[in-house]
């Protein structure tokens, strides 16, 4: 035991984030139930030229979700545990957005630290819905530094958009539905920007045969990268349709998360992510180019011959922002 004759509070390391397990998730998805919709699992899509015999394609449509993706999942989990009434955050957006639909409801405060590139119609949704937003150059390293700032100046709770223990258990859920709806699926396929989602799907895949396959942009692999480095490997900013897929590194913790459940990453092309969310369209789902990355995935690895999953992670399109905020700014 560390004395106070052997060291000072200022030498103490912080301790390591705490690793959540799929017993998390579970008691999140009590905690949220009340905020978030059980969303559906919809019939799939034959790829062009790659259909396989026997192979059968389920969408996760969380395009569908309350606020238009997963992210109201760890949002919701993390606000309700910690009670916090004064939040701040970091997003590409959805993750802002989740949380200002959360507060308004809750009559809590939010800020939320946009980096360069966000797209302007998530921002003003964000404000549309009571939030305050902040602006800073960069990517999204120099985002959430100014949030965690923002948060330690103010005195409000910061909430990662990914990495977070309780925002990781929110984001699992998903996968528990998924399971719980197919339970003889083979493959699910997770989009991975910041790791929350793909390691909440990990979390809630313990002790399951499932296969579990996360889907990077081409351009952003950082868990790619970090994996075959043995450690998280930190990116330059990069450029991609995918908007909410941005991520510079892997968290602390998703990170050792993936490292120790995920069964395979696969890369996609820009091309690749707007065909998928074109072959969306044409069947009726709405979903945004990050919301199209994991069936861009699952197109690229067509493999198999039992029944796989793609989750659909979000329907916040232009159109559909611009009409949200209408609304809400309608007198």
């Amino acid at each position: 035991m560390t004395t106070a004759a052997t060291t000072t509070a200022s030498a103490t390391p912080p301790a390591p984030p705490a690793t959540p397990g799929r017993a998390d998730v579970e008691a999140a998805a009590a905690r949220i139930a009340g905020h978030v919709r059980r969303t559906p699992l919809l019939p799939g899509l034959p790829a062009t030229g790659r259909r396989r015999a026997g192979w059968r394609l389920l969408l996760k449509a969380e395009h569908l979700q309350y606020g238009g993706s997963f992210k109201l999942r760890g949002a919701a989990n993390a606000v309700l545990a910690l009670g916090a009434r004064r939040i701040v955050a970091g997003s590409s957006g959805n993750h802002g957005i989740a949380l200002a639909r959360l507060a308004a409801s809750l009559g809590a405060e939010v800020t939320v630290v946009l980096a360069g590139g966000a797209h302007p119609a998530k921002a003003a949704l964000i404000q549309a819905l009571g939030g305050r937003t902040v602006g800073v150059p960069g990517g999204v390293a120099e985002r959430d530094l100014r949030a965690a700032e923002l948060a330690a100046e103010t005195g409000a709770v910061l909430v990662p958009s990914s990495d977070h223990e309780l925002v990781v258990a929110g984001q699992g859920t998903v996968g528990l539905e998924i399971l719980a709806d197919a339970p003889d699926a083979d493959t699910v396929y997770v989009p991975v920007g910041g790791g929350g989602l793909l390691a909440g799907v990990c979390l809630a895949a313990d002790g399951h045969p499932v296969r579990v396959v996360g889907v990077e942009p081409a351009c952003t692999p950082r868990y790619a990268r970090s994996l075959a480095a043995g450690r998280p490997v930190r990116l330059a900013p990069g450029s991609t349709v995918a908007d909410g897929l941005r991520g510079q590194q892997p968290g602390a913790v998703p990170y050792p998360i993936v490292r120790d459940r995920v069964d395979d990453l696969i890369a996609v092309s820009d091309a690749e992510v707007l065909a998928a969310a074109a072959l969306l369209r044409r069947r009726g789902f709405e979903a945004e180019p990050s919301g199209a990355v994991a069936l861009a995935g699952a197109i690229r690895a067509g493999r198999g011959t039992g029944r796989s999953v793609a989750v659909v992670s979000g329907g916040n399109t232009t159109a559909a922002l611009t009409a949200a905020a209408a609304a809400l700014t309608r007198p």
